[in-house]
């Protein structure tokens, strides 16, 4: 009987060579595949993503399975694709999440042709998520085992036609058990410590980044109180955070927030504690999971950051691919440019981008 072959998208880190070992435990036909990413010139070597040394791991870690590796040649997609996603997002004054667009355009699609291209039946990544098979088709993703590591949020943008070639073997592991596991498959990567910080940044912040590649972008303007009063000046929009308190430079008898980013006058609103919070908002681009949206508004579980807890809403889709969300109570550090991600119990149903 033939294997089926799955390429196996590794980084250099424990969860994707858990992943490739697993698959191949599995019966799989594995194959390794790494990405060469974009980084900023002269430091090539702090790419989280595809440094030096995470090649050489995940190169180990291919010669340890005895299965095939390669290395993709992703630099300029990247950088027109993501990078430019990172810079437009915050001159329109948002928050932008590069790693939703990662997702969709690189991981989920140059990748994958690469991948089909060679002959692979799947593709699977180190995600903290699992798939469910539904009686109608359907193929629905479900959070990870180890709710602290899931990844659903980041993943909401996948179509069912790049689901049917998705397979994550890790989310149906707690993370200490995938570590025990890569361990016992003799894993240089097991005790290799996570990363969390957007790869091309290379553990920098972000401020800085755009200091250097976009300081068209950072231009100063006023801050200005609920009431119209002009009472500071800033640095640059993309310089606050939606809820920010410190670092403002404003003086003031009560504590001031951050509350709204006005690209279009290139103005800072901050107010008191009581004015941050949101009742509503509006997400764009939505992409349902099952590929249909519901016909009527539905309640939910609604993320609106990657690390944000889960809060309780109605949720009314509607037309052009946007659906109107609205918290049973207000929300704060609601940011345009991040993703309104919606839930029931352990289904994800699928999520779009704040305006």
């Amino acid at each position: 009987m033939t294997k089926q072959k799955v390429v196996v998208a590794m980084s250099g880190g424990v969860d994707s060579s858990a992943a490739a070992a697993l698959l191949k435990r599995q019966g799989y036909e594995v194959m390794g595949m790494m990405l060469r990413l974009w980084s900023e010139p002269g430091k090539e070597d702090s790419n989280r993503c595809c440094t030096p040394d995470s090649m050489a791991q995940a190169r180990r870690v291919a010669g340890i399975l005895d299965i095939p590796f390669y290395v993709v040649d992703a630099k300029n997609v990247f950088k027109e694709t993501v990078v430019q996603y990172f810079f437009d997002g915050y001159a329109r004054g948002e928050t932008p999440n590069p790693c939703l667009i990662c997702n969709r355009k690189i991981r989920w699609k140059f990748l994958l042709d690469h991948a089909l291209a060679l002959g692979a039946d799947f593709m699977a990544t180190g995600h903290y998520v699992r798939i469910q098979n539904s009686e109608f088709g359907i193929r629905n993703l479900l959070r990870a085992v180890d709710r602290a590591k899931d990844q659903s949020y980041v993943l909401h943008v996948l179509t069912q036609e790049q689901l049917k070639y998705a397979l994550f073997p890790v989310g149906e592991y707690p993370k200490p058990e995938i570590r025990r596991l890569a361990a016992e498959f003799g894993l240089p990567t097991a005790s290799r410590a996570d990363s969390q910080d957007l790869c091309f940044l290379a553990g920098e912040d972000y401020r800085r980044f755009l200091q250097r590649n976009a300081p068209e972008i950072l231009q100063p303007g006023e801050i200005v109180a609920a009431n119209g009063k002009v009472v500071g000046k800033h640095n640059g929009l993309a310089n606050y955070t939606i809820g920010q308190r410190k670092g403002l430079g404003v003086a003031s008898p009560v504590p001031l927030y951050v509350i709204a980013k006005d690209a279009s006058t290139n103005r800072l609103l901050v107010g008191e504690a009581g004015e941050l919070g949101f009742a509503e908002l509006t997400a764009c681009d939505v992409n349902w999971i099952s590929g249909e949206a519901p016909r009527q508004p539905f309640r939910a579980l609604v993320k609106v950051r990657y690390s944000a807890r889960e809060v309780e809403a109605w949720v009314n889709p509607l037309d052009g691919n946007r659906a109107l969300v609205k918290f049973d109570r207000p929300v704060r550090d609601v940011a345009a440019g991040q993703a309104a991600v919606f839930y029931q119990d352990e289904l994800m149903l699928g999520g779009g981008i704040i305006r």
